[in-house]
């Protein structure tokens, strides 16, 4: 990362496995949800062994500017892995909802290092502008304390429009909350499925089926999706080759990238 050079109108993206990733701008660089140890396992048993080692680990992680945490699950608020980025970026803050700030301090975070995200209030940190979006994990989730639970953020930066999604579901009004912001020009979606199976022996929450993510993506019109939270966890998989034949049955000309952990995808827009 520090030998890459960001033009405008264009992000560095990196892939860290899972929902995790590294977005590069001109003058910063922001994580969101990293999950780089082995905490799932060590906290939930077998059935999430890793599938691959971490592609840097976190307290190598001396670049970060901002570490974003769409929701507390661990394979999203990674407590071995915030807690050292944190302490190797001492610059760095964490964006995140009111759900996470007790874990955040009870981590050793210092509350004046977090940020509250609030949906429909933007935040301005620097140059990035953010809007935070309601996820669905599989309803939208309210607190009149703590606000949504499950969140999706929403970056504009460098002339290019980037959404993370954190885990969600298509829920009702989504789609038209999503219309109603600025044209998305990288989409990331959470794309493993959701079963009866996974849900009630292993209390697996799912996510996205390739034919939603393929119609998502086409009739918001973006250009590019990345479909993510589908390698890192063999046991919680669909097969890459589902997500490739609904894009090809459903938008075939809908560009999209899936990356591997560590991988650089500079999206430059045209």
């Amino acid at each position: 990362m520090d030998d890459i050079t960001v033009p405008a109108n264009s992000l560095a993206i990196w892939g860290l496995g899972q929902m995790g990733i590294a977005l590069q701008g001109p003058n910063a660089v922001v994580y969101i949800d990293p999950c780089l140890s082995n905490v799932t396992e060590e906290r939930a048993g077998d059935f999430w062994v890793r599938a691959f080692p971490p592609p840097i680990h976190p307290e190598a992680v001396t670049n970060a500017s901002y570490l974003f945490i769409t929701h507390e699950h661990l394979d999203h608020l990674d407590t071995i892995t915030v807690p050292a980025m944190m302490q190797a970026s001492p610059g760095a803050r964490v964006v995140t909802s009111r759900w996470c700030l007790e874990i955040l301090v009870e981590l050793g975070i210092a509350p004046e290092r977090i940020i509250a995200a609030e949906v429909d209030t933007p935040l301005q940190l620097g140059d990035i502008r953010v809007t935070t979006v309601p996820s669905a994990h599989y309803e939208p989730q309210y607190d009149a304390e703590k606000g949504y639970r499950w969140l999706g953020f929403l970056l504009e930066w460098n002339g290019v429009t980037f959404y993370h999604a954190g885990d969600t579901i298509i829920y009702r009004g989504y789609v038209e909350r999503l219309k109603s912001l600025p044209a998305i020009d990288v989409g990331m979606l959470p794309v493993n499925g959701r079963d009866w199976y996974r849900e009630n022996e292993y209390d697996v929450t799912g996510n996205l089926w390739p034919v939603e993510m393929a119609r998502l993506a086409s009739d918001l019109g973006w250009d590019v999706v990345i479909p993510g939270h589908n390698d890192l966890f063999p046991n919680n998989v669909i097969p890459f080759s589902q997500i490739v034949d609904a894009l090809e049955k459903v938008s075939p000309r809908q560009k999209y990238k899936i990356l591997q952990p560590g991988e650089l995808y500079l999206y430059i827009k045209s």
